[in-house]
């Protein structure tokens, strides 16, 4: 029985569609795509037109209905395919829990930074006081009331804005600084390995001529000192004055 009275209701939900994008003229379509191009690309909530409040059931509903007005294959605006992404990016990162948590988290950080700055204002004025006061009385019905205003909403449309650029900020440097540490150490191992490249081929070298400098060794060990087999070496002179470095003559004597 419920599956049937869903099933109706979602055919009669098609029918209500079709028939709304048969009067939506060109221009309406032409409007729709550069309000979506328009959007503040950290803001999923902008991309689909809705409230924060919405439900994930709210995001499937206005992403049908926005892609469908357009659908490239419907909207003839030369942007209209990068305006379809932007919408099936914005519904996927609403209904990915972690992404629309992150979010929301954004959006209640706003809501105390104007709530705050209310109050502030509030004790200024003396009249705004009295139904400060009577507000709380009133367990904040009047606060309620105003945070149901355009003029709040708006403020905190951009007060989000403003928190989400902050944290998209941040998560930028941060993503820096760990590529620029990834650098350093990508760097530091590459001249590691290059030293111990340069250290092996060293190695191998000097390996390479291990018998070149043992048989050079044992030449000199045989010829070195006692001279080249055959060779005969004139007898060193003494001199008289063993200081000189000379070769000093004999003196002939009368």
């Amino acid at each position: 029985m419920g599956d049937a009275s869903s099933t109706t209701t979602t055919a009669y939900d098609d029918m209500l569609l079709k028939s709304f994008f048969a009067e939506v003229s060109e221009v309406e379509r032409d409007n729709e795509v550069a309000r979506i191009l328009s959007c503040f690309k950290l803001n999923p909530f902008e991309y689909l037109n809705l409230p924060f409040e919405s439900s994930p059931e709210d995001v499937k509903k206005q992403y049908r209905k926005l892609s469908l007005l357009v659908h490239p294959d419907k909207c003839k605006h030369p942007q209209a395919k990068e305006a379809f992404g932007a919408l099936a990016k914005a519904q996927q990162l609403l209904l990915d829990v972690q992404e629309r948590e992150y979010v929301l988290t954004q959006v209640n950080s706003a809501k105390e930074e104007l709530r705050a700055k209310r109050k502030k204002q509030l004790r200024k004025d003396t009249a705004s006081k009295i139904k400060s006061l009577v507000d709380e009385v009133c367990e904040g019905k009047y606060d309620q009331q105003y945070e149901r205003s355009e003029e709040f909403q708006q403020e905190l449309k951009l007060k989000v804005r403003e928190i989400l650029t902050e944290q998209e900020w941040r998560r930028r440097k941060m993503q820096m600084r760990i590529s620029e540490e990834e650098g350093r150490l990508k760097k530091d191992e590459e001249e590691q390995k290059e030293m111990w490249k340069r250290k092996r081929e060293h190695e191998e070298q000097w390996e390479g001529t291990r018998e070149k400098r043992v048989s050079s060794w044992r030449d000199f060990m045989k010829t070195g000192k006692k001279g080249k087999k055959g060779e005969i070496r004139p007898p060193k002179l003494k001199t008289e004055d063993p200081n000189k470095s000379y070769v000093q003559r004999p003196v002939k004597r009368g």
